[in-house]
C-alpha cells in the first residue's frame, strides 16, 4: 500500500512540472513535436519605405515611397523629368505627396517643371536661395500653370507622409558666402520605425557644420553630398552617421573623389553609385539594405 501511495504521489510531482515549463513549441497536427520558431508578424506598412535613386548623371533625384504615399526628393536636370514621369506610371503611382526641391542648382531643380505638370503633386517644399535660370523660370511657371504654391522653408519642419516622420531642415543663413547655392541645400532626415535616413542634397562644409551641430547623430541610410565630393568636413560627418548604407549620385565624367570612398569603406558602408545603375534601398523599419536595380 505504502508503495503504490509512494508511486502516485511521483506520478503527480512529475505531472504538476510538466504543467509548469515555459511553453515554447506548437503541437504538429499528428500529436508530435514542433520546434521551430512561429513565423515573425509581417512589419506594418508604416514602418517600410523604398528608396529609388535614379541613375540621373550628376544629378540628384530620389523617390521615397510605400504602398500609402510618395515623396520626391530633386529632379535631375532638364529633360530628366520625363523619365521620372514614366518610371512613376510603371509603378502605378499617380500622386506625389511632397515634392521637396533641396536646392536651385540645373541638375535638381531641372526636370521639376515636367513633374508637376505631368503628377498630381500635392506639396512643395522648397530653400530660400532662389537662383536666375531658365529652369528656375520653368519651375515657377509650372507651379502657377498648376495653382500650387511652394513653402520656402526657414524653419525645421516635420511632417507625417505615409506612417514615416520627414523632416526638412532649412540652412540657418539666407546667404553663404562660399558656394551659396550648394550651402543653401534643405537636407530632409526620414524616420522609419528604427530606422533614420538622411538627404543631404549638396550641402558642403558651412551647411554640415550646421546640421552636425543641430541635428547630429547617427543615420542608417545617407545620401552623400555633393555627389561624392571631398570636404574637409565630410570625415566628422560620416563618422557621426556612421551609415551602413550609402548613395552617391555621380556620373562616369564626374566621379566619386577616392577619398570619400575611403572614409566610407574605413567606416563599413556598403556605397552604391548611381552612375553604375539605378539604386534601390529597402527599410523594413529595423534595417535598411540596398542593391543595384539593373
Amino acid at each position: 500500500m505504502l508503495v503504490r501511495k509512494f508511486l502516485l504521489c511521483l506520478i503527480s510531482a512529475v505531472l504538476m512540472l510538466c504543467g509548469c515549463s515555459v511553453n515554447t513549441a506548437e503541437s504538429a497536427p499528428n500529436g508530435g513535436d514542433r520546434t521551430e520558431p512561429l513565423p515573425d508578424q509581417p512589419a506594418a506598412e508604416g514602418s517600410r519605405l523604398t528608396v529609388y535613386s535614379f541613375k540621373a548623371g550628376k544629378a540628384d533625384a530620389h523617390l521615397i515611397y510605400n504602398s500609402q504615399s510618395a515623396v520626391l526628393i530633386d529632379c535631375g536636370e532638364k529633360g530628366f523629368g520625363k523619365e521620372i514621369t514614366e518610371w512613376l506610371d510603371s509603378k502605378g503611382i499617380k500622386t506625389i505627396d511632397l515634392l521637396i526641391i533641396t536646392h536651385f542648382d540645373k541638375d535638381h531643380v531641372g526636370g521639376a517643371a515636367r513633374v508637376i505638370k505631368d503628377t498630381e503633386v500635392k506639396r512643395v517644399m522648397q530653400t530660400n536661395y532662389v537662383k536666375d535660370s531658365k529652369e528656375c523660370e520653368n519651375y515657377f511657371e509650372a507651379l502657377a500653370e498648376k495653382q500650387l504654391t511652394a513653402e520656402t522653408v526657414r524653419e525645421r519642419t516635420s511632417v507625417s507622409v505615409g506612417g514615416s516622420e520627414f523632416t526638412v531642415c532649412p540652412p540657418l543663413r539666407e546667404f553663404y558666402q562660399d558656394s551659396p547655392s550648394n550651402n543653401a541645400s534643405l537636407i530632409t532626415t526620414v524616420r522609419c520605425g528604427k530606422c533614420s535616413l538622411l538627404f543631404t542634397g549638396d550641402a558642403e562644409d558651412a551647411r554640415l557644420g550646421e546640421f552636425m551641430n543641430t541635428e547630429g547623430g547617427h543615420y542608417d541610410y545617407v545620401k552623400i553630398p555633393y555627389h561624392g565630393h571631398f570636404q574637409q568636413r565630410l570625415a566628422p560627418f560620416i563618422k557621426m552617421c556612421s551609415p551602413a548604407v550609402a548613395v552617391i549620385t555621380s556620373s562616369d565624367e564626374e566621379q566619386e573623389d577616392p577619398q570619400v570612398m575611403k572614409l566610407l569603406a574605413e567606416e563599413g558602408t556598403a556605397v552604391y553609385l548611381t552612375r553604375q545603375a539605378p539604386v534601390t534601398a529597402e527599410c523594413d523599419g529595423e534595417r535598411v539594405t540596398a542593391f543595384y536595380d539593373e
